[in-house]
Formats: C-alpha cells, sequence, structure tokens
C-alpha cells in the first residue's frame, strides 16, 4: 500500500516541480524584462505561481490515483499498465512542452500568456504558418522536444513506483479511505483551495509589475482554463452597471447623441473625393518616431505627415489586425478575449464605412496581397458593403509571392495603377488595401537596419512613399483623399509593455490633392473614429455608427481615445490615461481617474451591443 500511495504523491510532486521549472526559464527567456526583478521578485513568481501549479498537478494525477485505487481491488499486470501510464505522461509532457513553446514565442508580441485567442488564428492553419518563420519554428521545435524529454525522464522515474498487485481486502478498504482522502485534497488543489474564489489566473497576480504576473501564470492553465470562456452570454462578461445606468453613461460618450454638433471644420477642398484608404501593417508610432544613427527609419511618413492632416494624438483600438479592421471600417470597438469578424452573423450587421459611400454611389473594392480568407476577413468585408474584394489568388507576378503573400513593393506598384484607373473611369471610388510585409516574419527583399523589425517597417513604409508620389504624379491625384492609417500598434522597443497607452499609438495621415492645407490635429482619438471623422467631411450622415465621433465637431461628445487588451482596457485624454486590467481586477495606471468609468462604459456596451446583434 505504501508503494502505491507513493506513486500517487510522487505524480503531483513531480508535476508542480515541472510546471514551477517553467518560471524561471520564462524569465530567462525574457531577460530585458527580467533585468530589474531581484531574487526576491524571482521567489515570489515562483511563490505566487504556486497555486496554478498546484492546479495543473491536481488534473494531471487525476487518472493515476483512478489507476492506483482500481489495482487496490483489481489485479493490474505492472507491465501493460506501466506501458499506459507511460503513455500518458508522455501525452501531458508533449501537451505541455508544445504549450509552452508557442507560449514564449508569442508573448513577445501579444504581450500575455498563451489562451484559447490563438484558436481563432489557427482555423487556418496555413495562413497562421505564415506568421512563423522558419527558424522560428526550428528553435521553438528544439525547445518543445527538449522540455518534453525532460518531463517525460522524470515521469519514468515515477512509474518505476507503481505497483499493480491486488490487496487483501480489509487492506483495500482501508488503502481506498486513503486513497479517497488523498482524492479529497486533489480537488481541492484542482478547485484552489477552500475559499470562495476557484482557481483562476488571477489568483497568481501580486506585484504592480506586469511582467511578474505574467511570469508567474501557468500557461497550461491559463490556455486550458479559456476554451470554457467562449460562451455566448456577452451581455454579462463585465457587468459594472445595471442596465438603466449603462444606458445613461453611454448616452454622454456616444459619437452619434442627438445633440452632438455637425463638423465645423472643413479640411477638404471637395464633398466628393475619391478616398483611398492603406491600412498600414503594424506601423507603431515607436517605429515610425525611431532613428538609427540619426537617419529615420520611416522617412516617407515623416516626411507625409507635415504635407497633410496629420493626427497627432490618435490610437489603435486593439494588438490584431481583424480587430483594427472592424474598428476602422465599421467604427466598433475591438473586443477582449473575442473577435467579433470571426461571428459572422453579428459581424455583418455592423455599419460600415463602404456601406455608407456604396449608397452615396461610390464604387468599393478592397485590396490585399494574402488571402482574405484569413480570420474571416472575406465574409465580413462582403457583408459590410466592399462589392470587389481583391487578393493573392486573384493576382499573379513575376516574384513568388512570401509567406503572408505579395510583398508590398509589388502590391503598392499594382495598387497605384489601379488607383489611376479607377480614377478614369469617371466614378467615384473607394479603395482600400491592406498592407504586408510589416509582419512576422519580416522577411523582406530589403537590407538596410540591421533589426528585422525595423528594416521590414522601413521596407513598407519606402513602398508606401513610391505608391503615392506616383499617385502625386498622375491626374487623379487632385480629387484624391488617401487616408493612412495602422491596423495596430507593435511592441517597440520589445521592453513596451503590452497594456500602455504607447504601446497602442499609431499615425493617422490625411492626403492628397483633396486635402485643402497641411495642419496637425491634436485632439485625441482612435481608429472607431475614422468612420463619423471621414463621413462628416462628405457631408454623409452617420447616425447608424454609435461609437464613432466627428474628431472635427466641437464638443459634445466628449473627446477620448479607446482601446483594448486581452482582458482589460486603456482610455487616454488630453488630461491623462486610466489603464485598467480585468484578469488582476486592478488599476495600471490612473493618471486621469474619470476616464475608469468611460472605459468601463465603452467595454460594457460592446458586449451588450454584440449580444444584441
Amino acid at each position: 500500500m505504501r508503494r502505491k500511495l507513493e506513486f500517487v504523491v510522487a505524480t503531483f510532486a513531480a508535476t508542480v516541480v515541472l510546471m514551477a521549472l517553467q518560471k524561471p526559464l520564462f524569465m530567462a527567456w525574457y531577460a530585458a524584462e527580467a533585468a530589474g526583478a531581484g531574487f526576491g521578485s524571482w521567489m515570489a513568481v515562483l511563490w505566487h505561481g504556486l497555486s496554478l501549479d498546484l492546479t495543473v498537478a491536481g488534473y494531471v494525477t487525476v487518472v493515476p490515483l483512478l489507476v492506483t485505487l482500481t489495482s487496490l481491488w483489481v489485479r493490474l499486470p505492472e507491465r501493460p499498465w506501466r506501458g499506459i501510464l507511460t503513455g500518458y505522461f508522455a501525452l501531458v509532457s508533449a501537451l505541455t512542452a508544445v504549450i509552452f513553446a508557442v507560449d514564449v514565442a508569442l508573448y513577445e508580441h501579444w504581450g500575455f500568456r498563451l489562451d484559447a485567442t490563438i484558436l481563432i488564428y489557427l482555423a487556418d492553419p496555413k495562413e497562421a504558418m505564415a506568421s512563423v518563420d522558419f527558424w522560428l519554428g526550428v528553435r521553438q521545435t528544439l525547445l518543445a522536444v527538449a522540455i518534453a524529454a525532460v518531463m517525460i525522464w522524470l515521469y519514468r522515474q515515477v512509474v518505476r513506483l507503481f505497483d499493480g498487485e491486488r490487496m487483501p481486502w480489509r487492506t483495500a478498504a482501508a488503502g481506498s479511505v486513503v486513497l479517497l482522502l488523498a482524492a479529497g485534497f486533489d480537488f481541492l488543489a484542482i478547485r484552489g483551495g477552500t475559499g470562495a474564489s476557484t482557481a483562476n489566473v488571477s489568483k497568481v497576480y501580486f506585484s504592480s509589475e506586469m511582467f511578474l504576473n505574467h511570469a508567474a501564470t501557468n500557461p497550461v492553465f491559463s490556455f486550458l482554463s479559456s476554451l470554457g470562456d467562449r460562451n455566448t452570454d456577452y451581455a454579462s462578461e463585465y457587468p459594472f452597471y445595471d442596465e438603466q445606468e449603462l444606458a445613461e453613461r453611454f448616452e454622454t460618450l456616444r459619437g452619434n447623441a442627438p445633440d452632438a454638433a455637425d463638423t465645423s471644420e472643413r479640411v477638404l477642398t471637395t464633398e466628393r473625393p475619391n478616398v483611398v484608404l492603406v491600412i498600414l501593417e503594424s506601423f507603431a508610432r515607436t517605429v515610425m518616431d525611431e532613428t538609427v544613427d540619426g537617419e529615420p527609419v520611416m522617412p516617407n511618413m515623416q516626411r507625409l505627415k507635415h504635407e497633410g492632416v496629420w493626427f497627432e494624438n490618435f490610437f489603435a483600438n486593439s494588438y490584431r489586425t481583424d480587430r483594427g479592421e472592424v474598428a476602422i471600417l465599421s467604427g466598433f470597438p475591438a473586443q477582449t478575449r473575442m473577435s467579433i469578424m470571426k461571428l459572422p452573423a453579428k459581424s455583418h450587421t455592423l455599419p460600415s464605412i463602404a456601406r455608407s459611400l456604396a449608397g452615396a454611389g461610390y464604387a468599393t473594392s478592397f485590396s490585399y496581397g494574402g488571402d482574405l480568407n484569413f480570420t474571416n476577413q472575406a465574409s465580413y468585408l462582403y457583408a459590410t458593403g466592399w462589392e470587389e474584394l481583391i487578393w493573392q489568388k486573384d493576382l499573379r507576378f513575376d516574384r513568388p509571392a512570401a509567406d503572408w503573400g505579395y510583398d508590398d513593393e509589388v502590391m503598392c506598384d499594382w495598387f497605384a495603377d489601379r488607383v489611376i484607373r479607377l480614377d478614369e473611369s469617371g466614378q467615384p471610388f473607394l479603395a482600400a488595401l491592406l498592407t504586408l510585409s510589416s509582419h512576422t516574419p519580416f522577411d523582406v527583399p530589403y537590407s538596410k537596419f540591421a533589426d528585422p523589425v525595423l528594416n521590414a517597417m522601413a521596407f513598407s513604409d519606402a513602398c508606401v512613399g513610391r505608391m503615392l508620389d506616383r499617385l502625386r504624379a498622375s491626374a487623379a491625384w487632385r480629387n484624391l483623399l488617401v487616408v493612412l492609417v495602422a491596423d495596430h500598434g507593435y511592441p517597440y522597443p520589445a521592453t513596451l509593455p503590452y497594456n500602455v497607452p504607447l504601446r497602442h499609438r499609431i499615425p493617422m495621415i490625411w492626403t492628397g490633392g483633396a486635402v485643402s492645407a497641411p495642419r496637425t490635429v491634436a485632439t485625441y482619438g482612435s481608429q472607431i473614429d475614422l468612420a463619423a471623422t471621414l463621413l462628416g467631411q462628405m457631408n454623409l450622415p452617420h447616425g447608424d455608427f454609435d461609437y464613432s465621433k466627428d474628431l472635427f465637431a466641437p464638443a459634445p461628445p466628449q473627446k477620448f481615445a479607446y482601446y483594448t487588451f486581452n482582458d482589460g482596457f486603456g482610455v487616454v485624454d488630453s488630461l491623462g490615461a486610466a489603464v485598467w486590467d480585468a484578469t488582476g481586477d486592478r488599476l495600471v495606471e490612473a493618471t486621469n481617474p474619470a476616464l475608469i468609468d468611460v472605459g468601463r462604459t465603452m467595454l460594457q456596451q460592446t458586449y451588450t451591443d454584440i449580444g444584441r446583434r
């Protein structure tokens, strides 16, 4: 009986040790972020992370415990049962190793530990793999193999303790009581203790430094537990206020409030320009403003900001392209752990710039050098008024496509020709282009900067600059409004926290012959405000855009920039910022505490709105 109990205890203990060892490995992997953490912080990460390590160990121990309990009453041949247990532990090891290897690779870009968000992007494995550099894939595979090998070796030592010998019934009865008590403790580990709060990621949060909280988080638990979060009761996700109070609070924030003023400032020479919308992949302000040895990384963006209308205080609503696209094109706020683009029945009901302009007689088209089936883009675009979609399957160029599709050089040249032809047709048009080269794995036919991120960003900047120069030299320029806006920011430098306002600050520039004069707009806004601002300049109705504010209209409504990250929000205005983390139920920043309720209202209203659609 002693060996049987030792086997169960050893399984639990070995799993706890293996889970705990992931903490220092994660911190060593991100040595730059951990550089300021002293010995005490490393120990605190291990200690606070222990609660979820115990929970994962509890789950892993369930099967060995049941096998051991069965062996008290039924004689189990040790060799086959040890083989089955070894296979079970190998599966646990492989799953854990893969989750950890993927987690440490994605954390650099996402800024949070792995959760079910990744499943959104694995719906199309081919496109998902396009983000993975070959050598990155090799490195992470080797890491997973190494971790799995260590785990399997340790578990094999544990399996040697297994005793399949059947016990006399008196001993078996007593042993069953002991194992049932052990099962009770195992259940408490799974539950997360005896308190009212069950195991959840926030249990390991202990520091105002978010990196330490993330380091303490068990990625296996974070991923598996979030699988159940994908429910349909959206309205109950963030219950800050009752229904009446929410409606009253949102009424003061909505962009289409009855008392919202008409546009009083005109920045265009005509109400009916042809509109070109260029969505710039990952063009963060931190990259745009970067220099290397005195040379700007994005000289064309720096030049263009002085030639047109420059929005100085402009922010992305999310950190992913699919959510940024919806914010830009539909004026609908991004979500935290979901993407409305992946819910066709709901995303199809959203308003859109394309639908509004189509109603005014504009031909609408959207172009992309990659696959628009990825994250359900094609379905969303067609359903929201884009009449023509042109993407990789429709295009043929002399050079081969890169991992994500045709690079920005060939696409920008092609798109310039397309805009010129559209202008010659005589029909007003809205033409959009989504760039792609400034995306991982940053493999571009260009060599200017040693840093691959900066080099790829510089390549895209050069391509867009040449495209605009071609358009400027054409007859199409006279009646053209070109809107340049990023789909989201980028974690540059790598130590930039994922939830702070600077991480979400992006450029927006209006240029073209239809712009009356260069100017800088200091008003705070975000991607959701483009729709009302553009339509307002064109003297077109935008009452169906509840969240979009005309940045050229005097208050009301209140002008602010709102964004979300994996499970929280940030709000920024001229007086400061408020950043709230839902997982830890805590404020990250509150230089303007009044914005906390603004963010809560926007977040709850967004999910309530989704629930009603």
